[in-house]
C-alpha cells in the first residue's frame, strides 16, 4: 500500500494507494461536476479542487503541479515535524508520476479518485501518456484516457501513449501503474515501418502486444489502401510481428488471397534470413525464379549474401557477395558469380548452345588513418565477355563494353623525399573480347631536390638557387591478348617486360618581369626481355597476286635503348580587354593569351630500336619500333632539334546583370574556357620537318550547354594508297593548314523542371556513383542504384514533374593501318538521351535511348511508365528493339518490409 500526502489550508490528506491488476471503470462524478465553474454548486469538504487561476492553486502557470512536486513543496503550517511523516509502505511505485492538465484536476477525496481536464498528460518512467480526459483510482492503481466531444459532437484528443520506442493511438486506454499493464480500444501503432490496426489491444509488463481484430499494412493512412487481416495477432517488439490466419484486403474489400500465418520482422540492425526470389519468363530460358537466397549476418565485421537463379530450360547461376569491415582499419566486398545458360533443345545439336561465364568482383579500401603513409587498395572487375549478354539486363552495363580493374600498394616516407607505388592494372573490351593485363607494376620516384639552395635563405635569391634534379624508375610487365588464349602460351608469348629510369633536370628564370625562362636537361634509360619483329610474307601458295600478310615473332634477351634530351622554354601571358559603351547591357570582353615557344635537341640514340616495316606487297613501307608493344614506351627517333610553339586563349564576357548581388550589377561569362593550337617544327630531321597542328577548344555556355573539341592537322600530301608525301598541302595551291587525320566533338547538356529537392537528389546519387568506398552501406547504396539502373521505372521521382539528358559526339580518324593494308577510315556520330515527364502529378513516362546516325539505327532502347499508388507503386518496362529484348509489369509496395510481395510478369527475348 502506497500513502499520498497532499497538504491543503493546514490540513494533512492522507489518501491510501492500493493498485490492483484488473481496470474498473469510473465511477459516476456527482453532478455539480457536470456544471460550469462559474456556476455556484456546493462543495464537498472532502473534494479538492485545482484549476488555473483557482486561489486554491500552488502554482500559477497553465499546468497543475505534480503529486511528488505537492509532496515536496509541503509548508508546515501545522506545527508537525515533517521527519515525522508516516513511512511509505513497501508495495509504493518505484518511481515518480507526474501528471498536469491545461483546465483543471479534480480529487474526490471519499472515492480515491482524481480527473484531468484539458490536454492532460501523464509521464511515469519511461512511458509517456497524453489525453484529453483522464481519471485515475487510486484503489485499483489505474489510468484511463480518454477522448472528449466537440460542440458538434465529434470527439477530439484521442489518448497517445508511448514507451521507448512503441507508440500508440487509440480512443480508450486503460494503464495500470503497478503491473505496468495496459488495455486499449481501436488503437493504431507503428512497428518500423509497418502499422497494427486493432479493436483491442493488450501490453504486457514486457512490452509485448496482444491484438484482437487486426489489421496490418505500411500504408500511413487512416483508411489504408491494403491491410492483411488476422483475428490474432502479437508483438515483440524489436524483432517480430506475427498473425495467425490473414486474409489480404485492398481497398476495404476482401481478397481470395489467404495465408495460414506471417511473420514481419521488425528487428533493428543486422540480421540473418532469407531472400525471397522473383517469378519470371524467359523466352530462351523458360520460367524462372530470380535473385532468391540468404543472407548471412556473422557479426559486425563480416557478411555473406547468397543469391541464385534457376530456369526450366536448364540455365542457372549462383552469386555470392561476401563484405568484410574492421573500423578505423579497412572495409571492402567481394562478389562471386557463375552461371550456366542453355538455348535450345541439346537433342538438336544444330540448335543446342551453352555458355559457361564468370564474373569476379572486390573493393577494398584502407583507412588513411590506420597506417600514416601506407594505402592499399582494390577496384577489381574481371569476368568473361558473355556473361554481360546473357546475365546483365540494365541499361548502363549493357551499353557499357569497357571493364577494368586495379590493385595498388603505395608507401611514403614520412620527412623523406622517396615514395613507391606498386599496382595490378586490368582492362578487357567485351565487344572486340581484347584484354589487356600489367602486372606487377612498380614505380619509384625520388621528389625533385635543389642541392644548391641553402636550408636557411639569406640575403638575395640566386638564379641557380632554383636549379632541381629528380629521379623515378618504373618496372611493368604487360600482356595483350585475346580472352579466348587466357593462360596459353599464345599469351605467355606476348608478354612484354621492360624498365625505364629517368633523371629530370630543370630549373626557372623570370626574366623581364613578365616572362618566364624554363631550361632542362633530361636522360632515359630504356631496359627490355623481350623484341618483336614484324615482317611482310608474300602467300604464294595461292597466286603470284596474292596479297600475303604480316608476320610476326619474339626473340627473348636483354635490350636496351636510351634517350636524352636537353630544352629551353620561354612563356609569358598577354592580356586584352575590350570596353563598351555605358548604355550596352555587354560591358567588356576580356582576351587571355598564353603563347609558349622552346626549343629542344635530341641525339638519336635509339635508331637501333626501330626498323622500316613493310605492310602491302606493293613495298609501302613505315618506320616502326621493335619494342612498340612495350609496358614502358620507346625513345623517340632519330635525331631532333625542334622549335616548338603553342597558344592557349581564353575568353570572358561582362554583362549586366539585374540579379547580381554586387553594387555594379555584373556577372562573368566565360565564352570560351580555352582553346588553342600546338605545333613543332624539326630542323634537324631529313623529311617531314613539320609536325602535325594539335588543335582544341572548350566551354560551357551559359553554365548549361558543355563542349569540347580536339583534332589534329597533318600538313603534308598522299599520295593515291595514303601514303604521306613530303611535299605541303599549300604547295598545291590549296589554301589549308593541311588535312584533318582525327577529330572529335562532344556536347552535353540537362534540362529538367525547377524543383528545390532534385539538385540535392541528384547531387546525392552522383556522390554515390563516384565515390570510392566499400564498407557494407556503400556496398548497399551500390546495389540499390544498380536496381534502379536496372528497372528505373520502379524508381522514379514523381517530385519532379520533367527531366531531359542530351549528349551527342562526333568522332572520325584517317589513318594507316599495317595489319589491313591500307588507309582505314573511322566515322562515328551519336547522340544519347534520357528523360522522363509526368502526365499527372501520379503517372510518369520515361525514356533511355540513342540514335546512332551512321547505321541510321537506335541503339539500346529502354521506355518505362510508372504509376504511383501511394503504399504501391507500378511500374511497366520494355525493351523494344535489340539483340536483347523484354517487356515486364511489376505491382509491389514500397515498403522495404514488403518488398517480396510483389506481382511481376516479365518476357525475355535474346537474338543469338
Amino acid at each position: 500500500m502506497r500513502l499520498i500526502y497532499l497538504v491543503f489550508a493546514g490540513i494533512i490528506i492522507v489518501v491510501p494507494f492500493i493498485i490492483d491488476a484488473i481496470a474498473t471503470p469510473a465511477p459516476h462524478l456527482p453532478d455539480y461536476f457536470n456544471k460550469s465553474f462559474t456556476d455556484t454548486v456546493p462543495i464537498a469538504k472532502d473534494t479538492v479542487l485545482f484549476r488555473k487561476k483557482d486561489a486554491i492553486s500552488v502554482k500559477k502557470d497553465t499546468s497543475v503541479p505534480s503529486i511528488t512536486d505537492s509532496m515536496h513543496a509541503v509548508t508546515d503550517t501545522t506545527g508537525i515535524d515533517s521527519l515525522d511523516m508516516p513511512k511509505l509502505s513497501k508495495d509504493s511505485l518505484d518511481a515518480i508520476v507526474t501528471y498536469k492538465a491545461k483546465d483543471s484536476i479534480v480529487l474526490v477525496v471519499p472515492d480515491k479518485r482524481f480527473y484531468l481536464y484539458g490536454t492532460a498528460n501523464t509521464k511515469y518512467k519511461t512511458v509517456d501518456l497524453s489525453a484529453e480526459r483522464m481519471n485515475f483510482n487510486q484503489s485499483t492503481g489505474i489510468l484511463e484516457a480518454t477522448t472528449a466531444l466537440d460542440t458538434s459532437g465529434k470527439p477530439y484528443g484521442r489518448p497517445q501513449m508511448t514507451d521507448k520506442d512503441q507508440s500508440f493511438d487509440s480512443d480508450t486506454l486503460r494503464y495500470n501503474f503497478n503491473t505496468q499493464r495496459a488495455k486499449i480500444y481501436n488503437t493504431r501503432s507503428q512497428y518500423g515501418e509497418g502499422f497494427v490496426a486493432s479493436q483491442q489491444t493488450k501490453r504486457m509488463a514486457d512490452n509485448s502486444i496482444f491484438g484482437f481484430k487486426n489489421g496490418y499494412t505500411t500504408c500511413n493512412l487512416d483508411t489504408p489502401h491494403f491491410q492483411f487481416r488476422a483475428r490474432k495477432i502479437k508483438v515483440i517488439p524489436d524483432k517480430l510481428v506475427i498473425s495467425g490466419p490473414a486474409n489480404l484486403e485492398i481497398e476495404g474489400v476482401p481478397t481470395p488471397l489467404f495465408i495460414p500465418f506471417a511473420i514481419f520482422p521488425i528487428t533493428q540492425g543486422q540480421s540473418s534470413g532469407i531472400l525471397m526470389p522473383g517469378y519470371v519468363v524467359n523466352a530462351q530460358k523458360g520460367m524462372g525464379l530470380e535473385n532468391g537466397g540468404y543472407y548471412l549476418g556473422l557479426g559486425d565485421n563480416f557478411d555473406l549474401t547468397m543469391r541464385g537463379d534457376i530456369y526450366s530450360y536448364g540455365s542457372w547461376s549462383l552469386t555470392a557477395s561476401p563484405t568484410y569491415r574492421k573500423r578505423y582499419h579497412y572495409n571492402g566486398g567481394m562478389t562471386l558469380s557463375f552461371a550456366n545458360t542453355r538455348f535450345g533443345d541439346p537433342s538438336v545439336k544444330t540448335e543446342f548452345s551453352r555458355s559457361r561465364d564468370f564474373r569476379v568482383t572486390w573493393n577494398h579500401s584502407m583507412d588513411s588513418k590506420a597506417r600514416p603513409g601506407v594505402n592499399f587498395g582494390a577496384n577489381v572487375n574481371f569476368g568473361t565477355s558473355s556473361y554481360n549478354t546473357y546475365n546483365v539486363y540494365d541499361y548502363a552495363t549493357r551499353v557499357n563494353n569497357n571493364i577494368g580493374s586495379s590493385i595498388s600498394f603505395s608507401k611514403t616516407w614520412q620527412g623523406k623525399p622517396y615514395n613507391f607505388t606498386s599496382s595490378l592494372t586490368h582492362s578487357q573490351n567485351l565487344s572486340t573480347r581484347d584484354v589487356s593485363i600489367s602486372f606487377p607494376s612498380a614505380t619509384f620516384n625520388v621528389n625533385t631536390q635543389y642541392p644548391f639552395q641553402p636550408k636557411e635563405m639569406v640575403g638575395p635569391s640566386k638564379w641557380y638557387y632554383k636549379l632541381g634534379i629528380g629521379y623515378s624508375t618504373v618496372l611493368n610487365n604487360s600482356v595483350t591478348f585475346k580472352d579466348s588464349v587466357f593462360g596459353k602460351s599464345k599469351m605467355f608469348d606476348a608478354l612484354q617486360s621492360g624498365m625505364k629510369h629517368s633523371i629530370p633536370i630543370s630549373f626557372s628564370i623570370p626574366v623581364l618581369k613578365n616572362f618566364t625562362l624554363s631550361p632542362g636537361i633530361s636522360y632515359s634509360e630504356y631496359w627490355y626481355t623481350k623484341k618483336t619483329k614484324r615482317e611482310w610474307k608474300d602467300d604464294k601458295r595461292v597466286s603470284v597476286d596474292s596479297v600475303g600478310g604480316i608476320d610476326t615473332t619474339y626473340e627473348s634477351k636483354f635490350f636496351a635503348a636510351r634517350q636524352a634530351s636537353a630544352s629551353i622554354s620561354l612563356s609569358t601571358a598577354l592580356y586584352g580587354m575590350y570596353q563598351f559603351s555605358k548604355t550596352s547591357k555587354i560591358k567588356a570582353i576580356r582576351h587571355v593569351m598564353r603563347p609558349t615557344i622552346s626549343a629542344s635537341y635530341q641525339p638519336n640514340l635509339a635508331k637501333d630500336a626501330y626498323y622500316y616495316l613493310k605492310y602491302n606487297k606493293a613495298g609501302d613501307s613505315i618506320r616502326q619500333s621493335y619494342f612498340t608493344s612495350s609496358s614502358v614506351g620507346v625513345p623517340s627517333d632519330g635525331r631532333s632539334g625542334s622549335i616548338s610553339f603553342g597558344l592557349d586563349n581564353n575568353l570572358e564576357m561582362k554583362v549586366y546583370s539585374k540579379k547580381d548581388t554586387s553594387a555594379n550589377h555584373e556577372k562573368k561569362i566565360k565564352l570560351l574556357d580555352g582553346f588553342g593550337i600546338n605545333t613543332s617544327y624539326n630542323m634537324l630531321a631529313d623529311s617531314f620537318k613539320l609536325s602535325t597542328f594539335s588543335i582544341y577548344a572548350r566551354t560551357n555556355l551559359f553554365d548549361k550547354l558543355n563542349i569540347t573539341a580536339s583534332g589534329n592537322i597533318d600538313p603534308y600530301q598522299v599520295n593515291a594508297r595514303g601514303r604521306k608525301l613530303d611535299k605541303y598541302v599549300w604547295n598545291a595551291g590549296k589554301i589549308s593548314l593541311g588535312r584533318l587525320t582525327n577529330a572529335t566533338i562532344a556536347m552535353s547538356t540537362s534540362f529538367q523542371s525547377s524543383d528545390k529537392k532534385s539538385k540535392e537528389k541528384e547531387k546525392e546519387i552522383s556522390d554515390i556513383e563516384n565515390e570510392q568506398s566499400t564498407d557494407a552501406a556503400f556496398q548497399a547504396q551500390q546495389r540499390q542504384l544498380a536496381a534502379v539502373r536496372k528497372n528505373p521505372g520502379e524508381y522514379v521521382d514523381f517530385d519532379i514533374p520533367w527531366k531531359l539528358d542530351l549528349s551527342y559526339s562526333l568522332s572520325y580518324s584517317k589513318q594507316i593501318i599495317p595489319d589491313s593494308g591500307g588507309v582505314v577510315v573511322s566515322f562515328n556520330q551519336y547522340l544519347s538521351f534520357n528523360g522522363d515527364f509526368s502526365l499527372t502529378p501520379k503517372w510518369k513516362i520515361g525514356v533511355n535511348s540513342g540514335i546512332d546516325f551512321i547505321n541510321r539505327q537506335l541503339a539500346y532502347t529502354n521506355i518505362y511508365i510508372s504509376r504511383d499508388l501511394h503504399c504501391w507503386q507500378m511500374s511497366i518496362n520494355l525493351i523494344p528493339i535489340g539483340t536483347y529484348r523484354q517487356f515486364s509489369i511489376t505491382i509491389s509496395p514500397k515498403s522495404g518490409i514488403l518488398r517480396d510481395l510483389k506481382i511481376n510478369r516479365s518476357r525475355t527475348f535474346y537474338d543469338l
